[in-house]
């Protein structure tokens, strides 16, 4: 819990934020919840398709993009860098969430 807490406040480094939380385990998370999703709609479940579709994985891709984001606020190598990193986060996690 304790690199849950640090990442949301932004105090991980930028690269950790990014690559082990937003990308890493971010694909692990939506791609679960994405396999669980169909299998419920499969098996004429709706309800707790979308529960376990948007609720388990939009909270975490939330999660992830404020912790990427504000991580890239202290960054200290390229400013480039950081900008870049806020702008993969959120198209990545907006398009994870929709989708």
């Amino acid at each position: 819990m304790a690199k849950v807490r640090s990442l949301w406040l932004g105090e991980l480094p930028l690269g950790e934020a990014f690559w082990t939380w937003a990308i890493g385990t971010g694909l692990v998370v939506n791609l679960t919840t994405s396999i669980l999703f169909l299998a419920l709609i499969t098996n004429d479940r709706p309800w707790a398709a979308l529960f376990v579709g948007y609720a388990l994985s939009v909270p975490y891709n939330i999660l992830a993009g404020v912790g990427v984001w504000r991580s890239a606020a202290h960054h200290d190598g390229p400013a480039g860098h950081a900008e870049l990193a806020r702008i993969v986060v959120v198209v990545v996690m907006l398009l994870l969430s929709v989708t």
